[in-house]
C-alpha cells in the first residue's frame, strides 16, 4: 500500500485519538506498521487492515472512509497548483471561462437547475446558440454514435464544444485554448460531430413535404401570403465563404459574383423558415441554375420520383405544388420565376411577379437567420473537404431551432444579387413550354380575383 496513504491514515488515527484515548493501541501498532513498509518488502509487512480488523473499529469507519476517498481523488486528478482555482460562475457573459469545460460542467450538472428556465435558456443560447432543451435534443440524437467513436471526451461536453464554434464562428485554435484542448483534437471533434448532423441527423430534419397534411398547411399559409395557389416553397442560391488564410490554394472556380472564395448552398424553404431540401455540391463560381441542374432535387423532380399529393385546377390547368425563385432559375412546371426582372410585363404578370417575390422573401430571410445565429457560415475556417458537411449541419441546426420556435437573432444582411436569365436546355423544352403556360394562367388568375375584391 502507498506509504502516503498509510501517513495520511496515522495522521487521521491521532486526532481520534486525542477524542477517544482507548484507541491509542491502534495508533503505536500502525506506527510501527508504517516504518515496516517503508523498510521492508510489501510481502513480509504487516497488513493495517488486518489490524482494523481485530480491533474495534466502528469509531474509525467515517474516517478511514473519508481517507480512502480522498486517496483516490488525489491519485485521479492533476498536481494541484499553489492557488485555489475559483469555482466556475453562471454568468451570462462569453469570456473565455465561460467556454472551459470546468464551466460547462457546472452549468450542465450544478446550477443550471437553480436558474429559471428563460434565463437558463438565454445563458444557453449566448454560448451555444440555441436553448438547454434543444442542446440535449442534439445531444441524445448523437450520443449512441459518439460513443462508437471512442472519443476521450462526454459527449455532450464534444457538442458543447462544436456548438459553441458553429455560433460564435470560432477557429479551431481558439476553441482548443478555451478548452485546454490540442487543436487538432478540437478539429477532429468538429468534424465528427459535423458529419453526423449532416447524415444521421438530416433524414430526420430535412424532408421534402410529400404527405397531404404538410403540404395542406405550407400551401394555406404561402397562399394568404401572396394569394398564389399551392406554392409549396421558395428556393436560392448562397455564397458561404471560406476563410481567407486558406483563400491561396483554393481553385478561381471558388471565387463567387462578390469576389470571394466559397461554396455554394442551396436551400428550399417553407413558410416558417425551415429548410426541406438543402443542396452543397458546386465551387462558389457556379451559377444558379447550373447548381441546381446538378441537384438531386432537379433529378428527382424532372423524372417524376417526387410525387405530390395536391393538385388544383386553375384555368383548366393541372397545377401540381411548386417552389418559386428569381430570375436566375430555369422556368419550369415545377419552379416558377418572374416574367420580368424589371416590371416590364403586363398589369397581370407584374402582379404576379410581385406576389411571387412576396413568397420568395420568407427565403430571403431563412438564409439571414441560418448566417445570423450561426455564424461560422459568414467566414467558413474549416477544411474545404469538410466544408459541405459543415454547411449541412448548420442547416439541420437551423431546422430544430425553428421548430422548437428559438428566438430568431439579427439577420445577416448579403449583397443584392443579380444575373442573366439562364437559357433554355433541349432536354428541358417540354418543361419550359408547360411552365410558362402554368404561369400565365396563375396571373390571369390572381389579377381577376384580385380585381374583384
Amino acid at each position: 500500500m502507498d506509504q502516503s496513504f498509510l501517513l495520511m491514515l496515522s495522521n487521521l488515527i491521532n486526532l481520534h485519538n486525542s477524542l477517544d484515548p482507548t484507541t491509542s493501541l491502534l495508533t503505536d501498532t500502525l506506527s510501527s506498521t508504517t516504518a515496516t513498509t517503508t523498510s521492508s518488502s510489501p510481502s513480509s509487512s504487516t497488513s493495517p487492515t488486518s489490524l482494523l480488523s481485530s480491533s474495534s473499529v466502528a469509531p474509525l469507519l467515517f474516517f478511514t472512509i473519508a481517507s480512502v476517498l480522498s486517496y483516490i481523488a488525489s491519485t485521479q486528478s492533476p498536481t494541484p497548483s499553489t492557488t485555489t482555482t475559483p469555482p466556475p460562475t453562471t454568468t451570462t457573459t462569453t469570456s473565455s471561462s465561460s467556454y472551459s469545460v470546468s464551466a460547462f460542467r457546472a452549468l450542465s450538472t450544478e446550477h443550471i437547475w437553480s436558474l429559471e428556465p428563460p434565463l437558463r435558456d438565454a445563458q444557453w443560447r449566448s454560448l451555444y446558440g440555441l436553448s438547454y432543451p434543444v442542446f440535449t435534443t442534439v445531444v441524445e440524437k448523437l450520443k449512441p454514435h459518439i460513443a462508437l467513436s471512442n472519443l476521450s471526451l462526454p459527449s455532450d461536453y464534444a457538442v458543447a464544444m462544436v456548438l459553441s464554434r458553429l455560433a460564435h464562428g470560432l477557429s479551431a485554435k481558439t476553441v482548443a485554448n478555451r478548452y485546454s484542448l490540442d487543436p487538432y483534437l478540437v478539429s477532429k471533434i468538429t468534424n465528427m460531430v459535423t458529419r453526423l448532423l449532416a447524415t444521421k441527423l438530416y433524414p430526420e430534419f430535412i424532408k421534402i413535404p410529400v404527405g397531404r397534411r404538410r403540404l395542406v398547411e405550407i400551401t394555406q399559409a404561402f397562399e394568404e401570403l401572396t394569394s398564389l395557389p399551392n406554392m409549396c416553397g421558395a428556393i436560392d442560391t448562397t455564397p458561404v465563404k471560406l476563410h481567407s488564410t486558406s483563400s491561396n490554394r483554393i481553385p478561381l472556380t471558388y471565387r463567387c459574383r462578390f469576389g470571394y472564395p466559397s461554396v455554394l448552398l442551396q436551400v428550399v424553404s417553407d413558410h416558417k423558415k425551415i429548410f426541406w431540401d438543402v443542396c452543397v455540391r458546386a465551387p462558389g463560381g457556379t451559377d444558379d441554375a447550373t447548381h441546381f441542374r446538378d441537384s438531386v432535387l432537379y433529378n428527382r423532380l424532372t423524372s417524376s420520383d417526387v410525387v405530390w399529393d395536391k393538385v388544383i385546377n386553375v384555368r383548366g390547368h393541372h397545377v401540381r405544388p411548386y417552389v418559386v425563385g428569381d430570375w436566375c432559375y430555369p422556368l419550369l412546371p415545377f419552379l416558377l420565376t418572374p416574367f420580368s426582372p424589371n416590371g416590364m410585363g403586363s398589369p397581370a404578370q407584374n402582379l404576379f411577379d410581385g406576389m411571387l417575390m412576396k413568397g420568395r422573401s420568407v427565403m430571403v430571410d431563412a438564409i439571414g437567420l441560418l448566417k445570423g445565429r450561426w455564424k461560422i457560415l459568414q467566414d467558413l475556417n474549416v477544411g474545404l473537404n469538410h466544408a459541405p458537411q459543415t454547411i449541412v449541419a448548420c442547416c439541420v441546426l437551423h431546422n430544430l431551432c425553428q421548430i422548437a420556435r428559438e428566438p430568431e437573432p439579427e439577420l445577416w444582411k448579403e449583397p443584392d444579387e443579380s444575373g442573366p436569365q439562364p437559357r433554355v436546355l433541349d432536354s428541358e423544352k417540354s418543361f419550359y413550354f408547360f411552365g410558362e403556360s402554368l404561369r400565365q394562367a396563375l396571373a390571369d388568375d390572381l389579377h381577376q380575383k384580385l380585381s374583384s375584391r
